[in-house]
């Protein structure tokens, strides 16, 4: 409770009934019930804001992070402030930060670098960040949680859990989206972010997914120095994303920039099938060595996204679909996968999805956001009791970020010029023989195994003269597991037969 309070008084010292026209009442009611909203703030909205957010600690600043990216849905002075939580968190001191890297490295600091700056590059909500060179000579950055970190995000977490179960509670509607769940969900991945060797080995994923790539970079992981509370990676030289005017004085084509974003972002989804997903522009620096054909630097990889290989599918099928505004075919996805539940009406569904898009594609195709048309098609579904998918949501929000930064490189991105056929590509190759075929070579050692073992299961049921329809469960187990077996060899020799039909 005393939590909820801080909350209270912080939004009422920055006046947040005040930072935008139409304030919810019970918004109202709570600052007014804080004796600090009697105070005048003459300082721009903007900046309240931003100060706000600070104040209320890490969450907070991630929170406008997430904001930050989308200009087009933003006032501009707003958008300018959230950009300015990026890397702008106020640094604590050396002293604290040379004792904790001690304690993390088990030596001191000069033990370990041949050189160690004294400012920080930058200091984050979560972490500050330091540049040192290696004895060995190699340039890398130092990245150090903040101090004191998972007290103040388990307070903040705890107040977060505090609001999902009062929503439960005093809002039936909101059931269907589970926000208890969402705010559980949510605390396992900020703990996970405040783990360093999650981000570690999550960059060094990338990093070997991306190898030999023009597109994009990921820094060297430095695994001997590295640890919970700390991490050494390669230092890279690079220009943020957002400064535009940088950008354009080094002569980067950024409208090729623009379009390998894209393909980057589909890159990573469906081939991978693991993205980054905490994109906002600190995160996202640009390699301006070669301006006619730059190429991304990912840095920050703590928050990554992966999907079901049946998600992944149907999102595919579901994208292409949506833009060949075939309705009906949506409907049946949606059922078909089980982001509906089975008895939804297709025929109700498809109109509200037609609603829902038309307005939308009645602009140039190269105005389309495919990101708000992705929101409002997972919108559209959630009347029909679509439950919560966590991946799909940290895909979407991935996707508005990309979107968002793309389109601020150049405005014209055609998203969908670019992705449909990348997206059709994948779908061919997905069905290929040979991707068949290391399905089948993948799988098919466990279902031999679990054929074999309930023969042995059932071996001693019948010996062991247990019960009768234990026996039987058995024995129907196994006809399952032979099925499937039988299954898998008719597939095979199905897509061998149509690959044979189709380069015939």
């Amino acid at each position: 409770m005393f939590s909820l309070w801080r909350i209270i008084h912080i939004a009422a010292r920055h006046r947040a009934d005040t930072m935008f026209e139409r304030c919810p009442l019970l918004l109202r009611l709570l600052l007014w019930l804080s004796p600090l909203s009697l105070r005048s703030n003459a300082a721009p909205r903007a900046e309240r804001l931003r100060g706000m957010l600070e104040e209320i600690g890490p969450i907070g600043v991630k929170f406008g992070q997430a904001l930050s990216t989308r200009r087009d849905l933003l006032p501009g002075d707003i958008a300018d402030a959230l950009a300015e939580l990026q890397d702008s968190a106020a640094p604590f001191a050396n002293e604290t930060a040379w004792a904790m890297m001690a304690a993390a490295l088990g030596m001191a600091p000069e033990q370990a670098f041949a050189q160690l700056d004294e400012e920080p590059l930058a200091s984050a909500s979560m972490a500050q960040i330091y540049g040192a060179e290696l004895h060995s000579g190699e340039a890398v950055v130092v990245k150090l949680l903040r101090p004191d970190l998972g007290r103040l995000v388990e307070r903040d977490l705890d107040l977060l859990a505090t609001a999902a179960r009062w929503l439960h509670q005093l809002v039936p509607a909101s059931r269907r989206l589970r926000p208890v769940e969402v705010v559980e969900r949510y605390r396992t991945a900020v703990r996970r972010e405040m783990n360093l060797l999650v981000e570690a080995a999550n960059t060094s994923q990338l990093r070997r997914n991306f190898a030999d790539s023009p597109l994009l970079y990921v820094p060297k992981i430095y695994w001997a120095q590295s640890s919970r509370e700390l991490l050494v990676m390669e230092r890279i030289k690079g220009v943020s994303i957002d400064d535009i005017e940088e950008l354009r004085r080094c002569g980067v084509n950024l409208e090729l920039l623009a379009k390998r974003g894209v393909e980057i972002f589909f890159t990573q989804v469906f081939d991978h099938n693991f993205f980054h997903a905490d994109m906002h522009p600190g995160n996202i620096h640009i390699d301006v060595s070669d301006p006619a054909d730059p190429r991304y630097f990912a840095l920050d990889c703590a928050v990554m996204g992966s999907l079901s290989a049946s998600d992944r599918y149907y999102l595919a099928r579901n994208m292409l679909a949506v833009f060949e505004q075939d309705y009906r075919l949506v409907a049946e996805l949606h059922v078909e996968c089980g982001w509906v539940p089975p008895d939804t009406s297709l025929h109700e569904f498809e109109d509200a999805v037609r609603v829902a898009c038309e307005p939308i594609f009645a602009r140039p195709l190269g105005e389309i956001e495919f990101g708000l048309l992705l929101a409002s098609l997972f919108e559209t579904a959630r009347n029909f009791d679509m439950e919560m998918q966590p991946a799909l949501v940290l895909l979407q929000k991935t996707l508005l970020q990309v979107e968002g930064l793309g389109r601020q490189l150049y405005p014209a991105l055609d998203f969908w010029v670019i992705g449909r056929p990348l997206l059709r590509r994948w779908m061919a190759r997905r069905l290929a023989p040979k991707a068949v075929y290391r399905g089948l070579r993948r799988r098919l050692p466990g279902l031999v195994e679990q054929a074999a073992r309930l023969g042995d299961q059932l071996l001693v049921a019948d010996g062991g003269g247990r019960r009768r329809d234990e026996a039987q469960r058995l024995r129907r187990s196994l006809r399952r597991t032979r099925l499937h077996l039988r299954w898998v060899q008719g597939l095979w020799l199905a897509s061998v037969a149509a690959a044979v039909w189709w380069y015939w």
